[in-house]
């Protein structure tokens, strides 16, 4: 940028002008397009704002044509009340309730700096959710990292665990639930993905837009610095190189205690009814919030850039434009309640300031100190930006990938080298417990929390009075879509969908965030239209909306993509979270009982993964046995048919009763049935299944209703925790496995309880 200001008349006049285009991430021909929709070339921050919003994170260049199948095969449903396009999808779960809910990533800027990266992208996922005048009330952090034991991975690690806990734990908002992936693929590139969940009633649901001629525009909030300049906008919108962080400039700085201001400053203003339209500051800062607000509105707005509030008065107009500095909004408010509104702020010692008014000329106008520097349509800069239709191939090694099976691998045969192969299992890092992540969360804090990590889902009571509530799941198996991306999306929506229903709630919607590499290799957009085909076409058949979420792309280190990770999030809904079904089971005598059916399925799974093989095919998905499942799951738990209840996937069989064990403190009788290879029954990952516990007098009522349906429901085991004085071990609780290559196989708890414990806080101290 030019130290001299770069005005419209000047742009005029010097058509000639070299520009930094190329610096700004714009291509060649998106610089032309811009030069024939203003005829004549952008000034400077003209140029800076195009080049922010026309970044693939902000435009969804390269995704947009793929997208629009989630609304083109949508499901008919009553639940939507706003869905994509507007900050964040909003269901009705009943007696006047809604929820909005989403889910972004903040992947670059949490590698170039964990703590603040991963601190501003909750500030950032929370403001989305203020923004459709929802009250926050619970966050969750899927987390994607390399080995446990590699440099980097020790790295980043700490300081995005704390970068989430700091921010999070200061709003007072609980985190209820999420993921801790390690692959060898996410090296240098870890996934931090960070959703937000939020309770309002249907009458208090906002939007962004700018309408009514004469209304202000209020810049309110934290003052703008030089943090963040390009940030996500940029960051997102590149692939790194092996040499690692170099942008920390970039990178956004948070102040949760503003944010928590903000908040609250936020409902009050909506709840006063002194906002008629309302945008949050996230990426791409004012160039987003001004364009997208006039865009969406009556078409125009005039703002005056110098009376931004600034942290640095040094800042030229363009890094102002393009600043992602955090804890901002933006809201259009009539003149006859500005003072009101500026009273309301001040009340909260929210700095707020009138920057512009809305105008009719359908154009965006920005002046600094009277000089014009932005005129521009403000569609053109939202909405109307590049949509590409990208090379797609089918990547050239898939055939030999899935052809390169499991079978091989050596598999135990004897219940001495079963046992050690769970233990190790059990203690491996992916199946380890992540305790030492999420004790730094506060999940009980409000005291609306029903379930959370580790159970399978977390769950929230909205309504203290009815003890209406909703249950979360967010999953992704990156190595299922890998080994086909179709197929994977599909997978990572099955389980999200499994988990809420374990818990008792009905399935409603979905939200998303697909994490690719780079769009501009025809592999990886394959994978990506494939992922997109497959999560679209399963919500039409289940019936569960997509109502938003994020496209993530150019996640690379140097030409080597990540695993594509579609992570899907499902939101239930309960009628009383009284009801809902934990996983840790009940008493002695109780009766395990096993539904869905197993087979020799291990292409991609746990287990592979642990012997450092990846091939073959994923698991079959099995949508309409999912929600035959997901049905007996809700319908057991109201009924209160079930004590507990745990999806199956990660380690199968085994893993699931051992973290129903270790919930519970308590031991269990079980035996593998016969006609099938014990190996394949406890660690098959075989979809639509899951363990649960039913009281003995409840157990022809259960059984009935799974033979209705035809439903596959074997019983496998009893609650018994006086095993281990039975076997000698004292007090030691024991998981027994009958029926294992004609042996019992015998897991005592302490022992299983310390390897499972041990593996991260050996690692990270």
């Amino acid at each position: 940028m030019t130290s001299d200001l770069d005005t419209v008349g000047r742009a005029t006049a010097t058509p000639d002008t070299d520009q930094p285009w190329r610096d700004l991430g714009l291509k060649g021909d998106e610089y032309e397009r811009i030069r024939e929709i203003l005829g004549r070339r952008p000034s400077n921050s003209e140029l800076a704002m195009y080049s922010v919003m026309w970044s693939e994170h902000c435009s969804y260049k390269s995704s947009k044509v793929h997208l629009r199948q989630f609304g083109e095969k949508a499901p008919e449903t009553d639940a939507l009340l706003v869905g994509i396009g507007e900050n964040a999808g909003v269901v009705d779960i009943g007696d006047g309730l809604a929820v909005t809910f989403k889910v972004e990533s903040h992947n670059h800027p949490s590698f170039v700096e964990p703590y603040q990266g991963a601190a501003t992208g909750v500030g950032g996922i929370v403001r989305d959710i203020i923004s459709m005048g929802a009250r926050p009330v619970a966050i969750m952090d899927p987390l994607r990292f390399g080995p446990l034991d590699a440099d980097d991975t020790r790295r980043v690690l700490p300081g995005i665990v704390a970068g989430i806990s700091g921010y999070g734990n200061c709003l007072g908002l609980p985190n209820i639930g999420g993921e801790v992936v390690f692959d060898s693929c996410y090296a240098g590139n870890p996934l931090v993905n960070a959703l937000a969940l939020g309770v309002m009633k249907h009458e208090d649901i906002h939007l962004a837009s700018a309408k009514g001629l004469g209304n202000k525009v209020i810049l309110y909030g934290a003052r703008t610095g030089g943090d963040g300049i390009g940030g996500v906008s940029v960051l997102a919108s590149e692939t790194f190189e092996d040499t690692g962080p170099a942008k920390r400039p970039a990178v956004q700085v948070g102040d949760p205690f503003m944010e928590k201001l903000l908040i609250e400053c936020t409902l009050e203003l909506l709840q006063a009814g002194l906002v008629e339209g309302i945008q949050d500051l996230g990426g791409a800062g004012i160039s987003c919030a001004t364009s997208e607000l006039a865009s969406n509105g009556d078409g125009g707005m005039d703002v005056a850039l110098d009376l931004v509030p600034l942290r640095d008065p040094t800042l030229s107009p363009e890094e102002i434009l393009m600043s992602e500095s955090q804890e901002r909004m933006c809201a259009v408010v009539t003149p006859d309640k500005v003072d009101e509104f500026l009273a309301v702020c001040e009340k909260w010692d929210v700095p707020a300031t009138v920057i512009g008014e809305v105008t009719d000329t359908n154009r965006l106008r920005i002046t600094w100190h009277g000089e014009l520097i932005v005129d521009v349509p403000p569609r053109t800069v939202a909405h109307d930006g590049p949509v590409y239709n990208r090379p797609m191939a089918r990547p050239v090694y898939l055939d030999a990938l899935q052809a390169n099976t499991p079978d091989s691998l050596p598999r135990p045969r004897s219940a001495a080298e079963l046992q050690d192969t769970i233990l190790d299992l059990v203690a491996s890092p992916n199946q380890a417990s992540k305790a030492w992540v999420t004790d730094q969360y506060d999940r009980y804090v409000r005291g609306n929390t029903v379930l959370a990590q580790p159970e399978d889902a977390g769950v929230i009571r909205v309504d203290e009075q009815t003890g209406r509530g909703v249950a979360l799941s967010t999953d992704c198996n990156g190595r299922f879509a890998k080994l086909d991306p179709y197929a994977g999306a599909q997978l990572a929506y099955a389980e999200a969908y499994r988990n809420v229903a374990a818990t008792g709630a009905v399935p409603l919607a979905v939200t998303n965030c697909l994490n690719f590499g780079s769009p501009e290799d025809p592999e990886v957009m394959w994978q990506f239209a494939e992922a997109v085909r497959g999560l679209a076409d399963a919500c039409q058949q289940m019936g569960t909306p997509v109502t938003g979420g994020n496209v993530s792309f150019y996640n690379s280190t140097g030409d080597t993509a990540i695993h594509p990770t579609p992570l899907v999030g499902v939101l239930g809904v309960f009628d009383d979270t009284d009801r809902r079904t934990p996983m840790s089971w009940g008493i002695d005598g109780e009766l395990i009982y096993l539904l869905g059916t197993t087979e020799d399925e291990f292409g991609g799974s746990e287990w592979a993964h642990h012997q450092g093989h990846l091939g073959g095919l994923p698991p079959a998905v099995k949508l309409e046995a999912e929600r035959q499942l997901g049905q007996i799951l809700v319908a057991g738990s109201r009924d209160g048919m079930l004590t507990a209840a745990h999806d199956l996937s990660d380690g199968g069989v085994a893993i699931g009763l051992i973290e129903m064990a270790l919930r519970s403190g308590t031991g269990a009788r079980l035996w593998v049935p016969d006609g099938i290879d014990p190996f394949v029954f406890l660690l098959s990952e075989s979809t639509a299944r899951a363990l649960v516990v039913v009281p003995r007098s409840e157990e022809l009522r259960f059984t009935e209703m799974c033979g209705a349906r035809g439903f596959p429901c074997t019983r496998i085991g009893v609650v018994d925790s006086g095993l281990g004085a039975d076997l000698g071990r004292g007090e030691d609780q024991v998981v027994v496995i009958g029926n294992v290559y004609g042996e019992d196989l015998v897991l005592g708890l302490d022992e299983v309880r310390s390897a499972h414990s041990a593996t991260l806080p050996a690692v990270l101290g």
